[in-house]
């Protein structure tokens, strides 16, 4: 069947509704053959702003760019319903549909499913919506709270779609999110803004509907308590303000279940968000360097998540809070970044662009100590000083030791080599090279300084061989 747009409907329930009774035991009203439906004239182009203000607005986003499995082709949607080139969109249980013109002019009717709530589903949201009457004079005015969501859940009833609950169909063949139907979700967006019951009416129930229920459940409640539940009623909430006794709690600690396991940890982070929009940004505002801090947060969020499941996590030492400077070369060691950004987190670690490099490889073999050794140039006091020489004296069998001298108070070049040896304050050695003139990191410490220089010495020249060390 065909209506004015041109649609073909075929309701496939609980997406839509069909011939029969729905899955609450209830006849819905048609318009046409079909169920409740509501038609918004096609909106103007959205210049300049977001597709989503209130916060159940852009959960609905949230669900979809989850759902889709192509991040382009949702862009290319946003794009087309920016431009206005979604029609007028029609709204009824389980289904939305609209006409959606390509950039070419090419129109496709494009259609979101989305499941009806089930008869069990609505008798809990009603009763739990009685119950509060917060929520419904939060709907009447067009709101959608949290707590209302958070309520709803509660009792069973999920109101806002998730993960995979988006179900896209399209004359274009596509079978998954494509451009059209992503451009109808995010016009969908906007009108979620200004009318949650555009949400509750996909959900399976229209806006008259649902409030003449909401006053008949509400009446019958307000007789119930005025034929004697009212005393119970009252203590009840009595009980609830004075809490529970501490006895009780204590007692009831023995019987409580077991919390349950904690959840396995993704394998790899979660990828940032793509601030690659057609509206220009803020002054000040640096999309690309967002982007750069968004992915870095995934990847210290899914580092922690592993430190803290494994096992004795709870008998490690605090992490040590890195300094502004240290903490732009972190970033700039885990990010990569683009020479842009680079020269950015130079600036913000105190260093020229040059010296970045140097301090990244340093940060990759040893963090926040091979950061102090490159930065450093410490006078040890005479034991370990002596400590220090007696190690390097040691580390060689005789007549395989390399010459070396020394360069600084904990330093030692070797002899005829660009290799050196820096002793740091906790006893390790660590192996630098001279590349263009500068000493650079070349590997992590080793608590032997024959171990430290073994994994560098392949890509040098060979040091001069001598019959002691020269410190």
């Amino acid at each position: 069947m065909s209506d004015d747009y041109g649609y073909d409907y075929e309701d496939d329930s609980p997406y839509g509704v069909d011939g029969s009774e729905g899955d609450d035991g209830a006849s819905a009203s048609r318009v046409g053959g079909r169920g409740p439906e509501v038609t918004f004239a096609a909106l103007p182009p959205a210049h300049g702003r977001g597709f989503a203000t209130s916060w159940w607005g852009r959960a609905w986003l949230q669900a979809l760019e989850d759902t889709a499995l192509d991040g382009q082709q949702l862009k290319q949607g946003r794009q087309l319903a920016r431009k206005g080139g979604v029609g007028a969109v029609s709204v009824r249980p389980g289904r939305i549909t609209a006409m959606v013109r390509d950039r070419d002019g090419t129109a496709y009717r494009s259609d979101v499913l989305l499941q009806q709530l089930g008869a069990g589903a609505w008798d809990r949201f009603l009763d739990m919506a009685v119950d509060r009457a917060g929520h419904i004079a939060a709907l009447l005015d067009r709101e959608m709270p949290p707590h209302l969501v958070e309520d709803a859940a509660g009792a069973g009833v999920e109101l806002l779609p998730g993960i995979g609950d988006l179900e896209p169909e399209c004359t274009c063949g596509a079978w998954d999110h494509c451009p059209h139907s992503g451009a109808l979700c995010y016009q969908v967006a906007r009108l979620l803004d200004e009318d949650p019951f555009v949400l509750l009416l996909m959900r399976g129930r229209e806006e008259r509907r649902l409030l003449d229920e909401l006053q008949v459940r509400s009446a019958a409640r307000a007789v119930r308590l005025g034929d004697g539940e009212e005393g119970e009623a009252t203590g009840d909430a009595e009980r609830d303000n004075r809490g529970v006794p501490a006895g009780e709690a204590f007692a009831a600690a023995g019987i409580l279940p077991p919390l349950p396991a904690p959840p396995s940890a993704p394998d790899t982070p979660g990828l940032g968000p793509s601030l690659d929009t057609e509206t220009p940004p803020a002054p000040g505002i640096d999309p690309a360097a967002l982007e750069v801090l968004a992915a870095d947060s995934a990847v210290r969020a899914h580092r922690m998540l592993l430190d803290a499941l494994a096992p004795g996590h709870e008998e490690q030492p605090l992490a040590v809070e890195l300094t502004p400077q240290q903490d732009a070369v972190r970033l700039a060691a885990d990010a990569r970044p683009d020479a842009r950004i680079g020269a950015r987190l130079a600036a913000g670690s105190g260093r020229p662009s040059a010296d970045l490099d140097a301090a990244v490889r340093a940060w990759r073999y040893g963090g926040v100590a091979a950061l102090a050794v490159l930065d450093e140039e410490w006078a040890p006091d005479p034991e370990d000083l002596g400590r220090a020489r007696a190690r390097l004296g040691e580390a060689w069998e005789a007549g395989e030791r390399p010459a070396m001298r020394a360069s600084g108070r904990a330093r030692w070049t070797v002899a005829g080599a660009d290799l050196q040896l820096r002793f740091d304050r906790d006893g390790r050695w660590w192996p630098y090279r001279k590349e263009r003139g500068r000493w650079v990191p070349a590997g992590p410490a080793d608590d032997d300084p024959a171990g430290a220089l073994a994994g560098v010495e392949d890509g040098a020249a060979d040091g001069a061989s001598g019959a002691g060390v020269a410190v």
